[in-house]
């Protein structure tokens, strides 16, 4: 796995728009602990530093450690960074703009602070943890509250000329139906997670039937798990959803392997997860509907079995390229 991180430890956050996720990964590139918390968005950044100070501290009181026994921090965040300066330009489901968080961790540690995009270093987990062929051209792509994803060219993530490379989630894109809510016709608006759930609610509260419709009646979030034991009873209305957002994330994956002839697409994210048996099959079917012949004969589609733990493994990817440097 290249460069080890000297037998001190490395931390890894991964700052998510509903819940943030941490790792104590030892200097065998092992994950030997974690700790998990929820996001808490109020429209100020306080609470979100707060979460991660207390994510960190957790980890380093649960194991007896202090900042002399960790090599690094590294953490991802949902939007686009400068990971040169840890300026996160854009951050929507944080409600993020303009704020340098690295500047801001360093005041309470005095060790490297690394800072990445969250589907980048899910992308960098992927690739340390579980592809074994040698894969140049890469999407990587999460489909969660939003849509985001990794580009890797030549083997290394390419983040564009102001890093806003893989904000796929905002393409603008014209499938048949309507968003749930009144939005632009955006990949996510349609095709994310969030818009999905949204769209199935919208219909319940309208009157249409349901596996789902109790979990509405009390305000419950749906889940990852409840849409797919909505889909093994054979509701039509979810499955209805969930179809179209398949069709159209097929469709968009198409375009984009036909534009930069790519190796490989790699999937993840809670639905993904949850329903890749079902998803994979209609993703596949409209992108070969959409793709060039030529360059879509070399594409493999697949989803990462790593789960929460991608963007985790992402750290020693992005700490052993810091050591290196």
């Amino acid at each position: 796995m290249g460069v080890k991180l000297q037998n001190k430890n490395l931390i890894t956050v991964d700052l998510g728009g509903t819940k943030i996720l941490s790792a104590l990964i030892n200097g065998q590139d092992q994950i030997i602990d974690r700790f998990k918390e929820s996001t808490k968005i109020t429209g100020e950044i306080e609470p979100i530093i707060e979460g991660i100070n207390n994510s960190i501290n957790k980890l380093l009181e649960n194991n007896s450690l202090t900042q002399k026994d960790i090599k690094a921090i590294c953490l991802g965040v949902p939007g686009t960074v400068n990971p040169n300066t840890g300026l996160i330009g854009y951050a929507p489901n944080l409600g993020i703009r303009d704020y340098n968080i690295k500047e801001t961790l360093s005041k309470y540690y005095n060790i490297p602070i690394l800072i990445e995009n969250d589907v980048n270093l899910a992308g960098l987990g992927i690739q340390q943890a579980e592809l074994k062929e040698n894969v140049k051209n890469m999407l990587v792509v999460f489909i969660g509250t939003g849509i985001g994803a990794a580009l890797f060219i030549d083997g290394k993530i390419y983040r564009g000329s102001s890093f806003y490379a893989g904000e796929i989630g905002h393409m603008r894109i014209n499938p048949k139906g309507k968003p749930s809510k009144k939005s632009k016709l955006t990949f996510e608006n349609i095709a994310s997670r969030t818009a999905v759930v949204n769209a199935i609610v919208d219909e319940i509260k309208k009157g249409k039937k349901s596996y789902l419709s109790d979990i509405v009646k009390k305000g419950k979030r749906i889940k990852s798990k409840s849409l797919r034991a909505a889909v093994e009873v054979e509701d039509k209305l979810v499955i209805e959803y969930l179809s179209r957002s398949a069709r159209v994330i097929g469709s968009v994956l198409g375009s984009i392997a036909t534009l930069l002839n790519l190796d490989s697409i790699m999937l993840g994210g809670g639905v993904i997860e949850a329903l890749n048996d079902f998803m994979l099959p209609k993703i596949r079917k409209a992108f070969n509907t959409a793709v060039l012949p030529e360059p879509g004969k070399i594409v493999k589609i697949d989803y990462t079995r790593l789960g929460d733990d991608a963007p985790l493994f992402g750290g020693i990817k992005l700490a052993q390229e810091f050591l290196e440097s």
